[in-house]
């Protein structure tokens, strides 16, 4: 077995506590484990959880607004005036230069795609929309999938297909599992579906912070990966494609990605605690 950097160390002269024990006993067997770190506290999870009750509104809202002939700048600006109207600020702004609230991402765009008041929303049209929030320091990053109107039975599947590759992979997600459990699941599923998975994006460890440990790759081999150990918090964010899995960055706005073969892509996301029994949805 491959051997990893001691990442999980116990302080001198503390006692070993019960997770101490569980997660040395895998780190000893060459496996890849968490830092100290990345075990969020309870107060740092209610403070996440209370983050995502907003970022569950902005999409609920999103959700009930939602339609043909308006532009993704409409979009944009419910996301802003709504989290700031709930004391909370949205992530995306100003991130590393991203210009807007969140992200709009229409049939062959895969995610990042940036609002504009030139894109309008037309019938028959995927868009995942991709919202994460900052409510006092704390981080809660969720997405959906919406069908404009009526669209094809082959969006409709592919829409379908991804938000069970999500479910799925929630539920391959058990105290003391691997990352890797996780993408060989949802991996399983889409290929079953006729589907591939994008293999140049993952989910990621989030909470104190945009992006954390651990890369959550939504392919791969059980078994593999960083240990999954109560306190972490991370999402699952599985971006499914009809065509290939391969993808391109738009050369003009450097953000904006797109499927190689120009197919649609539609992709969920929630942000979820490790917990003793399992996983813990923080995006409801």
């Amino acid at each position: 077995m491959r051997r990893h950097k001691i990442n999980w160390k116990v302080p001198k002269g503390a006692e070993l506590t019960e997770l101490d024990k569980k997660v040395l006993y895998y780190q000893d067997r060459g496996h890849l484990v968490p830092t100290r770190q990345l075990i969020k506290t309870p107060e740092q999870i209610e403070g996440i959880r209370r983050s995502g009750v907003i970022n569950t509104g902005v999409l609920d809202l999103v959700e009930k607004e939602i339609h043909a002939g308006m532009s993704t700048a409409d979009i944009d600006k419910m996301v802003y005036e709504y989290t700031k109207d709930h004391g909370a600020i949205p992530a995306c702004l100003g991130y590393e230069g991203f210009p807007k609230s969140c992200c709009t991402s229409i049939n062959e765009v895969v995610c990042h795609g940036i609002p504009n008041e030139e894109e309008i929303l037309e019938e028959g049209d995927i868009i995942n929309v991709d919202c994460t929030t900052i409510l006092d320091g704390y981080y809660a990053d969720a997405s959906r999938m919406f069908i404009i109107g009526k669209t094809t039975p082959q969006k409709e599947k592919l829409v379908r297909v991804a938000k069970e590759c999500l479910e799925i992979g929630m539920e391959a997600a058990k105290p003391y599992s691997f990352v890797g459990d996780i993408g060989h699941a949802i991996e399983k599923h889409a290929k079953k579906n006729g589907f591939s998975v994008v293999r140049d994006l993952c989910g990621h460890g989030v909470g104190l912070e945009f992006h954390e440990e651990p890369d959550v790759e939504h392919f791969g081999k059980k078994g593999t990966g960083m240990l999954l150990v109560p306190g972490m918090v991370f999402t699952i964010e599985p971006m499914i494609n009809m065509g290939t899995w391969e993808v391109f960055i738009d050369e003009e706005d450097g953000w904006t990605v797109v499927t190689e073969d120009e197919l649609p892509s539609a992709q969920w996301e929630h942000t979820f605690v490790m917990t003793e029994q399992g996983l813990e949805i923080l995006t409801h």
